[in-house]
């Protein structure tokens, strides 16, 4: 297997055919001027489109580029944890395809690393107008949530956009959790780290893979992954709903002592309804523990790859080196 690189450029791709071409053309000749030796393993997360296609076109183009191919669509935290689980570089840098996050700033990211000798580099958006307000708003609000409920420091505007050393990628690749969210598990971690801002400009091409729905559930395994408030949230709940049922009792015994009560059907229904709501919602809580508790018990891989571009070069193919 051909020597390391210096640095590994993890790119999660899920057909991103109108996107690549551009992504390419931008990030070669960025990639040319850090002046170490790098590759850029592009995990195709089971692409329906044309994107395999122009991978392997590429890949007889670009000595650098490495192509990991999943057997089927696995979601964006498992395209990620399967290019760091082959990621062979003394650093690697997540970036997506669609130049929402600069390639450029990588340069950057290398230099604060080696100058203030951190693990990690966040990319930081200082500059979200291209975003619509409703997703500044939730994203905010979702980081702040999670700084509130538990103990990990995630930068406020940090994404996947971020370098690594080695150690903190060994140190991932070693976690045996399932359903991971990196944008969590890093800063967990607590490996020293800075920062490097930029604007997040809009998507180059294609449309965005994260609608609404897989952001809620990224969210929600975020939440249950690395907080037990929500748990602690349905005890208060249960026991203010409990203290509030003495003090319906109190009421209605005081007032049937004094003869006040008067036969009625709507606050029945009220405090059943009110009362049934929160038990589910308690349910509801539990069950996302417990169903999160059984996937990990269950180990199944969160991805299977179907071919690595690496395994299938030639040993005199050059591979990870800049070109001279």
């Amino acid at each position: 297997m051909p020597d390391s690189p210096d640095l590994t450029v993890v790119v999660p791709m899920y057909n991103e055919q109108e996107v690549l071409p551009l992504f390419v053309d931008r990030m070669r000749p960025v990639a040319e001027s850090w002046g170490v030796s790098y590759e850029v393993l592009c995990v195709d997360d089971g692409s329906s489109d044309a994107t395999p296609v122009l991978l392997q076109r590429l890949l007889r183009e670009w000595p650098q580029l490495r192509v990991v191919r999943l057997r089927a669509n696995s979601g964006h935290q498992a395209a990620i944890s399967a290019g760091l689980a082959r990621a062979r570089g003394r650093h690697v840098v997540t970036i997506d395809a669609d130049l929402q996050d600069p390639p450029e700033t990588i340069g950057e990211m290398l230099r604060v690393a080696s100058d203030e000798g951190v693990d990690v580099v966040y990319g930081v958006r200082e500059d979200r107008s291209s975003d619509t307000a409703f997703k500044r708003v939730t994203a905010r609000a979702f980081y702040r949530s999670i700084r509130a409920l538990s103990d990990v420091d995630a930068h406020v505007d940090a994404g996947d956009f971020r370098l690594m050393s080695r150690a903190t990628v060994d140190a991932v690749n070693a976690l045996p959790e399932s359903n991971r969210v990196l944008r969590l598990v890093v800063p967990a971690l607590g490996f020293p780290s800075a920062s490097v801002g930029y604007r997040r400009a809009p998507r180059a091409a294609g449309e965005s893979k994260y609608p609404l729905a897989k952001m809620v559930r990224l969210s929600v395994d975020a939440v249950t992954g690395f907080s037990i408030a929500p748990l602690r949230f349905a005890t208060w709940i249960g026991l203010v709903g409990g203290v509030a049922a003495i003090g319906v009792l109190v009421y209605a015994v005081v007032g049937l002592l004094l003869g006040n009560t008067l036969p009625g059907w709507t606050s029945t229904v009220v405090i059943v309804a009110a009362v049934g709501a929160v038990q589910l919602l308690a349910l509801g809580i539990l069950g996302e523990y417990v169903g999160r508790t059984y996937t990990a018990l269950q180990a199944r891989p969160t991805y299977f790859v179907a071919h690595d571009s690496l395994e299938q070069r030639s040993p005199a193919q050059p591979q990870g080196q800049t070109r001279t």
